[in-house]
C-alpha cells in the first residue's frame, strides 16, 4: 500500500504546480523574493520605509457556494477572480494597496489541468489588483469530498500609510454617497440563488432576453475588483471619508460598518437601474425587496462617502478606471443605519 492507493496522488500535485507556474509568473512584483515552490512566500518590504506610519492590512475569504455553479458549468477559469476580489476589495476598502495573495484549494481529487485552470483565474485576479501570487496550497481530501468537488479560499496582505486609512470617523451629515456598479451577483447569496434556480445544465444554459445572455453566464460573472478605481480616486486628490464593500448582508449590514455614531446613510433606490439578474431572481424566487437588499449587492459593489465638493472629481476618477458610478444618496443625522427610500 502507498499514499496513491489511499487517494492522494503526489505526482498529480507536482504536475499541477508545473502547469500553474506560467500564470503565477505573470503576477510577480519586484518585491517578491525567490521562486515558486518554497516553503514560504518572501516579500521585500523595503519600499514601505517611505511611509510615515505603514500599517499592514489583511483579508481572507472564499467564494462560498458559487463554486457549485462552476462544477455544473464545468467552467473553472473565473472562480479564482472571485476569491481574490473578496479579499483585495476589503483591503482597498480600508485605503490599502494589496501586496500579495495566497490561495487554498481543497479538492476530492487532484486533476492537474483543472487545478491549473482555477489558479489561472486566481492569477488574473491578482493581476487586476496588482497583488503578487506568492504561494498557495492544493490539498486532496479523498473520502471527505466527492472527487469532482473543490473549495477555494484565499488570503491577502496589503499596506497603507496610517494617515490614509479609511475609517469613516470624519463622515458627517451632508456628505454624498457614491455607488460603484457591480458586475453582477458577485460571490454572495448563492445558497439562495441555488434554491431559486435549478443548478442543471439545461437551466443554466437557458437564454433570457432581459439578461442578454444565459442564466449561467450571468451568474458566474466574476466579482468586480475595485482596487484600481479607489487608487484613481486617491490620486485625484480626493479624501474618501468612508467605504463599504457590499458583500454578504447587502446594504443593511455593510453600509453601517463605515458609519460613525450619530449619522445614517440614506440611499435612494431609484438613483440607478437595478440589473436584470436581481429582478429575475426576486421574481422567480418570490423574494421580498427588503430581503434582496439585505442579501445582495443589487448592482452596487461598493459605496463611498465623500465631501459634496468632491463628487464630480470622484466620479471622473472612477469612470477613468472603467467603472460605472452613481450618486446614490447622502449622509444625514440619525441612528447608525442604512435607510433605503
Amino acid at each position: 500500500m502507498d499514499y496513491k492507493t489511499s487517494g492522494v496522488d503526489i505526482e498529480a500535485g507536482y504536475k499541477s504546480v508545473e502547469l500553474m507556474k506560467a500564470s503565477i509568473k505573470e503576477t510577480m512584483r519586484p518585491e517578491v523574493l525567490g521562486g515558486i515552490g518554497g516553503f514560504a512566500g518572501a516579500f521585500d518590504l523595503s519600499s514601505i520605509k517611505n511611509m510615515e506610519e505603514p500599517v499592514l492590512l489583511s483579508g481572507t475569504d472564499g467564494c462560498g457556494t458559487k463554486v457549485k455553479l462552476a462544477f455544473v458549468m464545468d467552467k473553472h477559469d473565473t472562480i479564482g477572480i472571485d476569491a481574490v476580489a473578496m479579499c483585495v476589495n476589503d483591503i482597498a476598502c480600508s485605503g490599502g494597496e494589496p501586496l500579495f495573495f495566497l490561495d487554498y484549494i481543497a479538492c476530492g481529487k487532484n486533476y492537474p489541468e483543472k487545478i491549473a485552470t482555477i489558479v489561472s483565474g486566481v492569477a488574473e485576479g491578482c493581476k487586476q489588483s496588482g497583488a503578487a501570487l506568492v504561494g498557495g496550497e492544493t490539498a486532496e481530501h479523498p473520502g471527505l469530498m466527492p472527487e469532482d468537488d473543490y473549495d477555494l479560499a484565499g488570503f491577502a496582505v496589503g499596506v497603507v500609510d496610517k494617515k490614509d486609512l479609511i475609517t469613516g470617523e470624519n463622515i458627517k451629515p451632508g456628505d454624498a454617497l457614491i455607488g460603484i456598479a457591480s458586475s453582477g451577483v458577485h460571490s454572495n447569496g448563492f445558497s439562495l440563488v441555488r434554491k431559486v434556480f435549478d443548478m442543471t445544465e439545461e437551466s443554466l444554459n437557458t437564454y433570457y432576453d432581459e439578461l442578454g445572455k444565459t442564466l449561467g453566464e450571468a451568474l458566474i460573472e466574476p466579482t468586480r475588483i475595485y482596487v484600481k478605481a479607489l487608487k484613481n480616486v486617491k490620486e485625484a486628490g480626493v479624501t474618501i471619508k468612508g467605504c463599504s464593500h457590499i458583500t454578504g448582508g447587502g446594504f443593511y449590514e455593510n453600509i453601517p460598518r463605515m458609519l460613525p455614531d450619530g449619522v445614517k446613510a440614506v440611499v435612494k433606490k431609484d438613483s440607478y437601474e437595478v440589473p436584470a439578474i436581481f429582478k429575475l431572481l426576486a421574481e422567480k424566487g418570490d423574494i421580498s425587496e427588503e430581503m434582496m437588499y439585505n442579501t445582495y449587492n443589487m448592482g452596487i459593489g461598493m459605496i463611498l462617502a465623500v465631501d459634496p465638493a468632491d463628487v464630480d472629481t470622484t466620479m471622473k476618477a472612477l469612470e477613468a478606471a472603467g467603472d460605472k458610478c452613481f450618486v446614490v444618496g447622502q449622509i444625514e443625522a440619525g441612528e447608525k443605519v442604512a435607510e433605503l427610500i
